[in-house]
């Protein structure tokens, strides 16, 4: 791997995924809403075909992070990036050489009424939710594009992705709590999946320089899953709290719902509603990692113990939690 492009280079995974490559040799370039030229990094909507697709050029591997995530109330930008961004990246790469393009989707593919264990050959299903719907339409365009022979294709379904940099998984619920406004529905029986960002980062690598990972899709997660309370607790106890508010689900979704309405009439965004509180609640299992461990002779390294020690260690000295 000599020269990868990274969409999303300045986000969570991509600026995680860039440090990684590069300490292993590779010239790294990539595409963000922000430029950063010590980083080779070009500034570009990837919602719209333009200059920033050049950056692929010359490129033998093109590794797509960018997308909006997460299940706010303004759902309105989800497919413009996350669907056709998706058909301009390939084009970038197959129009820049590249040999593979490797597609960072999710495991909200699967929805939310899965087997315990789901493996990848488990059928995607929408949900009415812009994020799911947008990623389950993104993967039909990655895999059509490898069926067409355009390119050779893989596509990355990641865990529940916490650690340093993390909003989902990490600063958001850390906010949230030190406000005092964020409870577990499901008096957090809900099931969460974690993988720590530099087990994800390790597996995507792998995965790039495979030639048995062409044209499959491969789930990447912890392997384990726990209850929100145990994930979340975790963070309770960084802000000095014995743990996390549970509440019954209808509670936390008549709250979501209240503010979720608010914000529309505010002209705001809440991250807060009731589709997040239906993806904590929901989830009865996790995610198989079996194909990963055949096929990439991958493993998560990091536990949840060490994992959220990593995160704590960042988050004091980004002051998000006071300092001992």
């Amino acid at each position: 791997m000599t020269r990868v492009c990274i969409t999303g280079a300045n986000g969570f995974i991509g600026r995680t995924l860039a440090q990684t490559l590069r300490g292993r040799g590779a010239e790294v370039v990539g595409v963000d809403r922000d430029a950063d030229s010590l980083a080779g990094v070009v500034a570009g909507d990837i919602s719209q075909p333009g200059e920033w697709q050049r950056v692929a050029d010359g490129c033998a591997t093109v590794i797509h992070t960018a997308a909006l995530v997460g299940m706010p109330s303004d759902e309105s930008s989800f497919w413009d990036v996350n669907v056709r961004g998706t058909r301009l990246a390939l084009e970038a790469a197959r129009d820049g050489g590249a040999q593979r393009f490797v597609h960072v989707s999710s495991v909200v593919t699967f929805g939310l009424d899965f087997p315990d264990g789901v493996d990848e050959s488990w059928p995607v299903r929408p949900t009415g939710v812009a994020y799911v719907d947008t990623k389950v339409a993104a993967e039909q365009v990655v895999l059509q594009a490898h069926a067409a022979r355009e390119i050779d294709v893989t596509i990355i379904r990641p865990g529940d992705v916490y650690g340093p940099g993390s909003r989902p998984w990490t600063t958001l619920p850390l906010e949230l709590l030190r406000k005092r406004r964020f409870a577990l529905p499901e008096h957090g029986h809900g099931i969460h999946s974690p993988i720590y960002v530099d087990d994800l980062v390790d597996g995507i690598v792998i995965a790039a320089e495979s030639g048995p990972a062409a044209g499959r899709v491969i789930n990447l997660s912890g392997g384990v899953g726990v209850e929100t309370s145990e994930f979340f607790d975790y963070y309770a106890r960084m802000l000095g709290r014995r743990r996390v508010p549970t509440v019954p689900t209808s509670v936390a979704l008549a709250a979501a719902g209240i503010q979720s309405r608010i914000s529309r009439a505010r002209g705001t965004v809440s991250e807060l509603t009731p589709d997040g509180v239906r993806f904590l609640a929901l989830r009865r299992g996790t995610y198989g990692i079996a194909t990963a461990r055949d096929l990439l002779d991958w493993e998560p390294r990091v536990g949840l113990a060490e994992g959220m020690s990593r995160t704590e260690e960042w988050a004091r000295e980004k002051g998000l939690v006071k300092a001992i």
